[in-house]
């Protein structure tokens, strides 16, 4: 059984299991996904406990921005997990990886030598003025562990993404406070982002996958 649930994701089932994956751009394995082949098609199957973005997808995410031909700004690319499934499902688009780390992103371009949609750059999410150069986005994608996370994608929205544009970001409550309740981190910061341009469009808690994170889905209106 293999159903697509959005653009190039699918649920397949595995060994009487229904399993998330996306459509290998790629035959080479990034971590140790399982590779599957249906009617001369392959799939890579997409581990919800190593992706924040496949947690919320099987967490109930109704409205998946990211698609065929999307042109997103990836922040907090790390070694490419999840990247690799964004490349898979913006075919003939375009992944702007941005890492902090230069011990990491050497990992990540092992992963771009394989994916020419992917483009990582080393550089601060923080300073979105080191990769100016880059065009205006689809979507801005974020996956940074810092106390400023929310203002981190107003910073990026307002250089790249376009009007009407969506963000998704990953909220690491304990990452912001370790003593404060989670549920009212995630409210403050929902605050944050909706007086600075941002529509919330829906928030999914990614438990028991990640502790203590909520997925934001976000419109862009400047």
């Amino acid at each position: 059984m293999i159903k697509e649930i959005f653009e190039n994701v699918y649920k397949i089932e595995i060994d009487g299991e229904e399993r998330l994956a996306t459509k290998a751009l790629s035959s080479k394995r990034v971590y140790d996904e399982r590779f599957i082949k249906i009617n001369n098609v392959e799939y890579r199957v997409w581990n919800p406990n190593k992706s924040k973005l496949a947690a919320a997808i099987i967490k109930g995410l109704k409205f998946l921005p990211i698609k065929k031909g999307s042109k997103v700004l990836y922040l907090g690319a790390s070694a490419g997990t999840t990247p690799s499934h964004v490349s898979d499902i913006v075919e003939n688009g375009i992944v702007y990886a941005v890492e902090y780390s230069p011990r990491i992103i050497r990992e990540l371009l092992d992963v771009a030598e394989d994916r020419k949609n992917i483009i990582p750059i080393l550089g601060d999410a923080n300073k979105p003025q080191e990769y100016s150069y880059i065009e205006k986005v689809d979507v801005i994608y974020e996956d940074v562990a810092q106390p400023n996370q929310a203002e981190i994608l107003i910073k990026n929205a307002k250089w790249f993404l376009k009007e009407n544009g969506y963000a998704m970001i990953a909220i690491k409550a304990r990452s912001i406070d370790v003593v404060r309740e989670p549920k009212e981190i995630f409210k403050e910061q929902k605050e944050i982002l909706e007086n600075n341009g941002f529509k919330v469009l829906e928030e999914i808690d990614i438990e028991p996958f990640e502790k203590d994170h909520i997925m934001f889905l976000l419109e862009w209106r400047g």
